[in-house]
C-alpha cells in the first residue's frame, strides 16, 4: 500500500538524497546540499512505502513563448524512483498527479527531459524536435572582429545569470523556467564552471553570456547555456568563443534557434574527415530528447493566431493520463470530442459540428502537431493521427509554423 503526499523538507529530505544517491545523480555530502537548493521552491510530491519517501517527483513554474505569446508552463524537472519502489507504477501514478495539479493551478501545458522515448508518452506526452549538438574547433569559426575583455562569471552570480536567461530574444518554443533556485542549483552543479559575458544593461545586468566547463588542458569545452537579446550580441559571444581557440581544440554546444552554426564554420567536412573518430571530432548529432502535451486545449489554441485561412474540422482526441488519475482529481486529461477553428482566431469547443472532417488523435501527437514538432502528414504516418487525406493537407498548409526549440535543457 502506498500513499502519495506533498514533499515535507522536515520529514523527507533525508529520503530525497538516499533516492537521488540510489540512482546516481547525487554520490557526495556536498551535492545533497545543491539537491536542497534544487527543492527549495517549485511543486514536489512523494510516492510513500512503510511510511518512507521512496519515490519523489518535482516542477517548477515556467513560460512557453508560443508564436509572440508567453503561456503558463509546467516544466516537470526531475522523476526519481528508489531501488526498492521500481515497477510498482509510483512513477506514472505520482507524475500524472503533479501534472493534474500544475494544470488545475493555471498550467496550459506541460514539458520534461525524457531518459528515453516511449515511457512519458503513457502520460500523454509527445516529442520535441531535434536539437543539434554541434562539435568544432573554436579557431575554425570565420569571425575577424575585435572582442571587448568579457566580465568573468561564477556561481556567485547565479541571479545575474538567471535574469539574463529569462530576458533572452524570444523565439517560438522556447522555454524559460522561473524560479531561481533552478539555474542557482544548474550552476553549482557543474564541476568546474564558468561563465564569460557582458553587462551591457543599463544598469549592469548582464545582457549576453554563455556558461561552460572543460575536459583536460585543451578540452573539450561543452557550452551548457548561453543568452543574448539579439544578433550582434550572439556574434560578439561566438568571437568570444573564437578567443578560446589559443588553446582549447574542441567545442560542444546546442545550435540557437533559427541559427545554422555550419555558416560560422570553415572548413566544416574537412574538418570532420581529418578528426573523425578522434578525442576531438567535428561532428553535429542530432537528438530529441525533451517532449511536451497540452493540459489546456482551448486555451493552447486560444493563443494560436495564424496567417491562414480559417479551417474548421472535428476533432476526436484520447489522452492516456486519465487512467492513472484519482477520480476525484481537479483535472482529467483532454480527451473528449471537440470542434476546431483555427485561423487568426483560433478555439476548441467540446462536441462535434455536423458535415465536418473528424481527425483522430492522442494528446501527444496533437500537441506535437499545434507546437509545430511535425507536420499533420508526417505524423499521420509515424504517431497516433488519421483523418482524411484532404484534412492532413489543409492542416500542413495552415499549421506552417518555426521548429519550437525550448534553449534550456531540463
Amino acid at each position: 500500500m502506498h500513499i502519495i503526499r506533498d514533499f515535507d523538507p522536515e520529514k523527507d529530505t533525508k529520503a530525497a538524497h538516499r533516492i537521488w544517491r540510489e540512482i546516481d545523480w547525487i554520490d557526495d555530502d556536498s551535492q545533497e546540499e545543491k539537491l536542497d537548493i534544487f527543492l527549495s521552491e517549485g511543486r514536489a510530491l512523494v510516492a510513500e512505502l512503510d511510511q518512507v519517501a521512496e519515490c519523489l517527483v518535482t516542477s517548477k513554474s515556467a513560460i512557453l513563448r508560443y508564436l509572440k505569446q508567453d503561456l503558463n508552463l509546467s516544466v516537470v524537472t526531475s522523476v526519481g524512483t528508489s531501488r526498492i519502489a521500481r515497477k510498482q507504477g509510483l512513477a506514472k501514478k505520482l507524475t500524472a498527479k503533479l501534472i493534474a495539479e500544475d494544470a488545475a493551478a493555471g498550467a496550459i501545458a506541460s514539458t520534461l527531459g525524457i531518459f528515453e522515448q516511449g515511457f512519458y508518452d503513457q502520460l500523454g506526452y509527445g516529442t520535441g524536435c531535434y536539437e543539434h549538438w554541434v562539435a568544432f574547433d573554436p579557431a575554425d569559426l570565420k569571425l575577424d572582429q575585435i572582442i571587448r575583455p568579457p566580465k568573468r562569471l561564477g556561481e556567485a552570480d547565479w541571479a545575474l545569470i538567471h535574469s539574463s536567461l529569462l530576458n533572452r530574444q524570444p523565439h517560438h518554443g522556447m522555454v524559460s523556467i522561473l524560479p531561481e533556485c533552478t539555474t542557482r542549483s544548474e550552476l553549482v552543479w557543474t564541476k568546474h564552471g564558468y561563465g564569460l559575458g557582458y553587462t551591457d544593461g543599463p544598469e549592469g545586468q548582464l545582457t549576453h553570456f554563455f556558461w561552460a566547463t572543460n575536459k583536460g588542458e585543451y578540452g573539450p569545452t561543452v557550452i551548457h547555456a548561453m543568452a543574448y537579446q539579439n544578433k550582434q550580441q550572439f556574434l560578439e559571444l561566438m568571437a568570444l568563443i573564437k578567443t578560446l581557440g589559443d588553446q582549447i581544440r574542441l567545442i560542444k554546444m546546442c545550435e540557437p534557434a533559427g541559427i545554422q552554426l555550419q555558416d560560422l564554420i570553415r572548413n566544416p567536412f574537412r574538418g570532420r574527415i581529418v578528426t573523425e573518430k578522434s578525442k576531438f571530432e567535428h561532428i553535429n548529432r542530432a537528438s530529441a530528447y525533451w517532449q511536451t502535451r497540452i493540459c489546456d486545449l482551448n486555451a493552447c489554441l486560444q493563443a494560436t493566431h495564424l496567417n491562414a485561412a480559417t479551417l474548421k474540422f472535428n476533432l476526436e482526441l484520447s489522452d492516456p493520463i486519465d487512467q492513472y488519475l484519482d477520480p476525484d482529481s481537479p483535472w482529467q486529461g483532454c480527451a473528449g470530442e471537440f470542434t476546431i477553428t483555427l485561423g487568426a482566431e483560433s478555439s476548441a469547443s467540446e462536441g462535434f459540428e455536423p458535415n465536418r472532417a473528424v481527425l483522430q488523435s492522442g494528446i501527444g501527437a496533437f500537441s506535437r502537431l499545434w507546437l509545430g514538432v511535425g507536420s499533420a502528414t508526417g505524423l499521420s504516418a509515424t504517431d497516433d493521427l488519421s483523418g482524411p487525406e484532404a484534412l492532413l493537407e489543409a492542416l500542413d498548409e495552415t499549421l506552417y509554423l518555426p521548429a519550437p526549440h525550448p534553449g534550456w535543457d531540463y
